[in-house]
């Protein structure tokens, strides 16, 4: 039962996607470390390792969607979320990040710069690039600036139904504050629409760990959080239904709900003892498995170079049996005496 609510119990899930690209109804399990390369595919970018999962579906490989939205919900294994949406569970929940699909949009489309917005308000974490520095720029990131932007005349707290959710709490705030974020991004994104119509992809990733701290206060059989569950539900509906209206109806908008990482986030870092590991780890001395990019590479180099030796073997040929009485432009371009000297 232990194994079976482990692999079962976090949720992934699509709220919004356009008719290019498929999502089949099922059950499959996806390993949460696919994650970023399912968003990678819906997008149509190419990942390094194949995934060979049957929930998503080929699609249409012409119009690929202009937006992809992720919102990741700490403290919470399932949301009560509409019944249209198509949910996948989880296996092996551990913490993932977009930064190859950000990647992957800077170099394909360095040129146009897309928008790339990276988010987690808890934590004061936040990536910007492209036009996201200019559209975002007024965006509340700090702690302090979500909580003075609770109480301003237009914020969320004046058309939320609080329920059994306090003003005057940090907890209760910092989750309002995080539901703050997604109305703002709508409306700041509604302001410059011409990027939604633009042929860069762009990307948005949010992280939330209001629900979980709301949880872990007053605990998760409180009404408090069963009120923050059905509060966030409602936000997370109405941004998706925003997003994918802002985008024309071409934009994914997906929602990870994970109860708990089983690893904490590490990130790649190169260290001086590097190569010192690498021989003890090592000790056979076997060969570093080949990029995919490997084939390619020796393709383009291999035929290159036969077709340099094959222009140099006809140059020279030609060269060596060219009769200069008749092929030489300088023989038939200069007088009889000059030819006779």
């Amino acid at each position: 039962v232990c194994l079976f609510l482990g692999v079962c119990g976090d949720e992934f899930s699509i709220l919004r996607s356009p008719q290019s690209v498929i999502f089949r109804d099922g059950s499959w399990p996806i390993p949460g470390e696919r994650i970023p390369d399912v968003a990678a595919l819906s997008m149509g970018f190419s990942i390094e390792d194949d995934l060979s999962w049957p929930g998503l579906g080929v699609g249409d490989l012409f119009h690929r969607p202009r937006a992809t939205v992720l919102v990741t919900v700490k403290g919470v294994d399932k949301l009560a979320l509409p019944v249209k949406k198509i949910s996948y569970p989880i296996e092996n929940a551990v913490p993932f990040s977009l930064d190859s699909v950000a990647n992957a949009i800077h170099t394909l489309f360095s040129e146009e710069t897309p928008v790339v917005l990276q988010l987690a308000p808890s934590e004061e974490r936040v990536y910007m690039v492209g036009k996201a520095n200019s559209v975002f720029e007024d965006l509340s990131v700090t702690l302090r600036q979500l909580r003075n932007r609770l109480f301003q005349d237009n914020s969320i707290l004046s058309s939320l139904p609080l329920n059994s959710l306090s003003r005057n709490n940090e907890v209760d705030l910092l989750f309002l504050s995080e539901l703050q974020v997604l109305h703002d991004i709508a409306s700041l994104l509604s302001r410059h629409k011409h990027l939604a119509k633009d042929h860069s992809p762009d990307l948005y990733s949010l992280e939330l760990a209001g629900l979980e701290e709301v949880g872990k206060r007053y605990g998760e059989d409180s009404q408090q959080f069963k009120d923050a569950s059905e509060i966030l539900v409602d936000s997370l509906q109405k941004f998706a239904d925003e997003m994918f209206n802002l985008y024309s109806g071409n934009a994914v908008v997906e929602v990870v709900a994970v109860k708990a990482f089983n690893s904490p986030l590490m990130r790649k870092s190169r260290s001086i003892l590097q190569s010192s590991q690498s021989e003890t780890e090592n000790p056979y001395n076997l060969a570093y498995p080949y990029n995919y990019n490997y084939s390619v590479i020796f393709n383009i180099i291999l035929w290159m170079m036969i077709g340099l030796a094959l222009a140099v073997i006809v140059i020279s040929y030609n060269l060596w049996n060219m009769d200069p009485g008749y092929d030489s432009i300088i023989y038939r371009m200069t007088n009889q005496k000059i030819r006779m000297d």
